[in-house]
């Protein structure tokens, strides 16, 4: 009896385990090239991408949340030409300042904050080729070229852990000698349903780098 319940959560973790990479296997994700490799990051060379991008306030998760459908509304046919847009990855978050305060304080929103979501867009359009968003919410942008320091982790991406992956990687690039050149991005490649050990994110920080 209990090898049959054993077999089954065996078998059960590996069919979620191969269904995790299924979902993100064929997923175009923006071109980089690898310049340097550290003990515990990377350092990229980014090729421009275009993105859309939406503002949108709470904490960490409901922002993703909102953000994400947002912009899943967009690429899935709410845009001027109807066009169903492919899927890429990662989804792309950071923080901007914090909401000034207002009376009477919300509970639900004290210490919340301006927070942009984005999707990396396939690389065979152009802002030309694109079709306009009919939700003004949602904007598009062309991302140039830049060089940007990487730490990956796995896990569930909470925002005591993305803290933390942030302070890490910020430190280890001040100890490197690197100065920042830009807001601190988190990208997190999977479904929300994709099994935690295989679930990549990372920690982005644009810089200045000379080799």
């Amino acid at each position: 009896m209990y090898y049959i319940i054993a077999l089954g959560i065996l078998l059960a973790i590996s069919f979620w385990t191969i269904g995790s990479y299924l979902a993100i296997m064929n997923l175009e994700e923006p071109a980089y090239t690898v310049l340097e490799k550290k003990s515990d990051y990377e350092i990229r060379l980014y090729e421009p991408y275009i993105i859309a991008q939406t503002q949108v306030a709470g904490s960490y998760q409901q922002a993703l949340g909102q953000g994400f459908r947002q912009i899943a509304d967009y690429i899935f046919g709410n845009n001027t030409s109807q066009t169903k847009i492919a899927m890429t990855t990662p989804v792309l978050e950071n923080t901007s300042e914090k909401i000034a305060m207002t009376v009477p304080v919300n509970t639900s929103l004290a210490g919340d904050q301006s927070r942009t979501v984005s999707f990396v867009l396939p690389a065979k359009y152009t802002l030309d080729t694109l079709p306009t968003p009919n939700n003004q919410q949602v904007e598009l942008r062309e991302i140039p070229s830049k060089t940007v320091a990487a730490l990956r982790f796995n896990w569930y991406a909470t925002e005591e852990r993305v803290a933390n992956k942030k302070a890490q990687l910020e430190q280890l690039l001040t100890a490197d000698g690197y100065m920042i050149d830009g807001p601190i991005q988190v990208a997190q490649y999977n479904p929300p349903l994709s099994i935690p050990l295989t679930r990549r994110n990372e920690i982005l920080i644009p810089i200045v780098y000379k080799k």
